[in-house]
């Protein structure tokens, strides 16, 4: 991605949250030049990968394969320096933009609907230990404390307020209905982004960018530069 684009999306989001009235930490205001001027006060939010991110999945077209996510909270497993057991983000999908099929090897989460249009999820069980779909067994998932049992692969539709608790080994992919963007808040266990994601078809989690211009805030990609 570029830079530019990636600019160009930031801002976008700030305007948002800001029409949900949702705010975000004062660090998601921090420029370069801000976070130069911070020394290990600040190792928290480097450490547990607080703050901006975004991903295009490495396929080139963010509007369509991607999602904006902000990082609000976080641990590290086993770690007693930064011991929560849980995290938190906020995240945006556009209209039709796909979140790709994936699960996670320990992450329970919940995914709620936080305002905006609807949010659609495709849903099947784990193969085993594999990257692959179950196609035969069931899913069973909880949407606000319901228990539903879905066919593999049905779509189950979540509306403003509603949200998904997705344990491990569920493969999901998701995204806004037609016509309404959705602002989506995740409750979870710690989150590892480098290590607990299994995705069904090869993909990239973080951009490969292209600097065509300086950018305008940091991504926690950006933070291991």
């Amino acid at each position: 991605m570029k830079r530019s684009e990636i600019n160009r999306e930031i801002r976008l989001a700030e305007e948002f949250f800001a029409s949900f009235s949702f705010r975000l930490p004062k660090f998601a205001a921090y420029t370069p030049e801000d976070w130069s001027k911070h020394g290990d006060e600040i190792k928290e939010i480097y450490d547990c990968e607080l703050g901006w991110d975004l991903t295009d999945f490495g396929r080139g077209n963010f509007r369509s394969e991607g999602l904006l996510l902000f990082t609000i909270r976080n641990g590290v497993s086993g770690s007693t320096l930064y011991p929560k057991p849980y995290a938190e983000k906020i995240m945006i999908s556009r209209s039709e933009q796909v979140t790709l099929m994936h699960c996670h090897e320990a992450k329970t989460e919940d995914i709620i609907n936080r305002g905006g249009g609807n949010l659609v999820f495709e849903l099947f069980n784990r193969k085993g230990k594999t990257t692959e779909l179950d196609r035969e067994t069931p899913v069973e998932v909880s949407r606000d404390g319901e228990l539903l049992t879905l066919a593999p692969g049905s779509k189950l539709i979540i509306s403003p307020g509603e949200s998904i608790t997705l344990k491990p080994d569920v493969f999901h992919k998701f995204y806004a209905e037609k016509g309404g963007d959705v602002m989506i808040g995740e409750v979870s266990a710690v989150n590892d982004d480098h290590n607990d994601n299994v995705f069904h078809e090869p993909q990239l989690r973080f951009p490969v960018i292209e600097e065509d211009e300086a950018p305008y805030r940091l991504l926690v990609s950006d933070y291991r530069k």
